[in-house]
């Protein structure tokens, strides 16, 4: 008996150990069940939401309106303020000058170094091509059509449209004028330096200005000054601008260097500046302003 109970025993716990078996099968999930993944290509375009990098076709034209009112409200403002502004300004004269108080003083031949062998005129014959050049416009049959002005007095026309200028024939600068020698003295050693003064519109120098050249060393330079004293006439002031005194030309004053043998083979050192008025000719700031150094060395 106790043999046929320990089967009984151990044949009830296998059963009990068996897993039972569902009576019904699982189903696979349904298409539609199936959980929802986003990708890389959703962010640019989503077909679900139909956004376009994070924004519905109605935000993206709302924004596009903004900004289109917006900087077409900026580049009306920018065109209204210069608009303004050019109806505040003078074609002929410009605003703001009191940073050119003062002419600048230059030279020709256009050289600050002035080196040449007075025996060969290929040495020289740059600097005699560049005066003549330069002097054509002073020439009579283009200075005839000019104004005989008032010598001494300003020459002031505000209130004519038409801007007439006053006669500057080269036969003025009489031994420098190329016209009695072609050479404007370089051939023999006693070389002509023109100087004039920059254009300043409205410029009106008090006193009686003229041009005065020194060198710098210890005995003086003989020099000649032409017209005489190397003045500037008040009649070929005031400039009126490019844009109505088209046909204007500044006044000069040649310096005749009168070289002796013991200065050639030296280099001089020339200064000349402007004086007699109120024009400024020093300022450590601009060594241009009102003055103009050069330096000239003749060989033989």
């Amino acid at each position: 008996m106790k043999v046929i109970d320990c089967f009984v025993n151990m044949k009830a716990r296998r059963m009990a150990s068996k897993p039972t078996m569902s009576t019904k099968e699982e189903t696979p999930a349904a298409d539609g069940d199936k959980p929802q993944t986003s990708s890389w290509k959703d962010s640019i375009y989503n077909p679900r939401t139909g956004e376009f990098i994070g924004r519905t076709a109605k935000s993206w034209a709302l924004i596009l309106l903004f900004y289109l009112v917006f900087y077409g409200f900026l580049a009306g403002m920018f065109t209204l303020t210069m608009w303004v502004m050019l109806q505040t300004l003078d074609d002929n004269i410009p605003t703001y000058r009191d940073r050119v108080a003062s002419p600048g003083l230059v030279i020709r031949p256009r050289s600050l170094d002035i080196v040449f062998n007075r025996t060969d005129p290929k040495q020289y014959g740059q600097y005699v091509q560049h005066l003549e050049n330069f002097l054509q416009q002073y020439n009579d049959t283009v200075q005839e059509k000019n104004e005989l002005c008032m010598v001494g007095e300003y020459y002031e026309q505000d209130d004519q449209e038409e801007k007439k200028v006053c006669q500057f024939k080269r036969n003025l600068l009489r031994q420098c004028s190329g016209l009695s020698d072609t050479t404007f003295g370089y051939a023999e050693g006693k070389p002509c330096v023109l100087v004039k003064m920059n254009r300043i519109i409205g410029l009106k120098p008090r006193g009686d200005p003229y041009i005065n050249c020194t060198a710098k060393r210890e005995s003086p330079l003989q020099m000649q000054y032409f017209p005489s004293e190397g003045r500037f006439d008040k009649m070929y002031f005031p400039y009126y601008g490019k844009n109505l005194h088209s046909t204007y030309v500044q006044p000069l004053v040649a310096v005749k260097l009168l070289l002796t043998k013991e200065d050639y083979n030296n280099e001089l050192t020339m200064e000349c500046k402007i004086e007699g008025s109120d024009l400024r000719n020093s300022d450590d700031r601009d060594k241009f302003l009102g003055r103009v150094t050069f330096r000239v060395k003749v060989v033989e």
